[in-house]
């Protein structure tokens, strides 16, 4: 039943979409909530994993280095090459950038669970972005836009810690120390993911609803574009080196998916209201198409 469900998750995860771009008040009200549901399907990814499957990931460091490598190298340029091809405005442009020189978000973790990726890795992934945005971030923002960006390395660092390390650890120490009891839990899993992803998309439509009604169509085939870059070099490139069918979806995920929130916050304070669009945009786009080829995947 929860396969079959998951089979048609983009279908019925639109249904929410929609109905927070018609009606936003209700979702937005639910913001503080997108914190709490990605801890909870952190928690749940953590159910289905040993201590054995980080170990099995700490001993092939390059994986996590190819992925970051990746991630900071293709998303930076990528950006910078399609906006000027596209002629983005200044703002946008930056706005972009700023977009590719992010770290990975946490919403790669859950898409990564959904698809049947390597979630240890991915978590390790997200987590070492993370530490190295905090150079990466400034050096590559100064390098496409001569302006530096400070990047709050310690709010990230705990955020992350929040949100992604410590649920999945908890979720690790009970399925390992519990479980029988937490067996229930691990098999709705996948579900539970599926629903929160929906439930926080609709939330982020709510809140970026002027934005997307007032959205250029060269700033989201801008940002349309640049996830399919990030998305298919990851896998490309891991196919390429010969890695397995599960390391490609993981690589594809953390590569095309981007830390867009903090870019918002980074564009707004440094650059300006318009800056952020793409960043916002993001947000909302990778959350989709992650979420279908997730579904995609998963029936494969």
């Amino acid at each position: 039943m929860t396969e079959r469900l998951l089979r048609f998750f983009p279908l019925w995860a639109a249904a929410p979409a929609a109905l927070a771009f018609w009606r936003p008040e209700p979702w937005i009200g639910l913001k503080a909530a997108i914190v709490p549901l990605l801890a909870l399907v952190m928690f749940a990814m953590g159910l289905s994993l040993t201590w054995g499957h980080f170990r099995a990931v700490l001993d092939r460091p390059g994986l996590v280095l190819l992925g970051v490598g990746l991630q900071f190298l293709v998303m930076p340029a990528a950006a910078f090459l399609i906006g000027r091809a596209l002629r983005l405005p200044t703002d946008h442009l930056a706005g972009l950038v700023l977009v590719g020189s992010s770290a990975g978000g946490t919403a790669s973790n859950v898409i990564c669970y959904l698809a049947r990726g390597n979630v240890a890795l991915s978590v390790l992934m997200t987590l070492t972005s993370t530490l190295a945005a905090t150079v990466a971030t400034p050096a590559l923002t100064w390098a496409y836009l001569h302006q530096q960006v400070p990047v709050p390395a310690i709010s990230m660092l705990l955020s992350i810690g929040q949100i992604v390390v410590l649920p999945v650890i908890v979720g690790v120490a009970c399925n390992t120390w519990l479980e029988r009891w937490t067996a229930p839990l691990r098999h709705g899993g996948p579900l539970m993911a599926g629903v929160a992803i929906a439930v926080i998309i609709a939330i982020i439509v709510a809140l970026n609803r002027t934005s997307l009604a007032d959205a250029g169509g060269l700033v989201l085939l801008a940002v349309l574009l640049h996830n399919l870059s990030g998305l298919a070099c990851g896998y490309g490139v891991a196919a390429l080196l010969g890695c397995d069918e599960t390391t490609r979806r993981t690589l594809a995920i953390e590569v095309g998916m981007q830390n867009s929130g903090l870019s918002v916050a980074l564009a707004i304070q440094y650059f300006s209201t318009a800056a952020a669009l793409p960043g916002a945009l993001f947000s909302l786009w990778h959350n989709i198409s992650g979420s279908l080829l997730a579904s995609w995947w998963r029936r494969r």
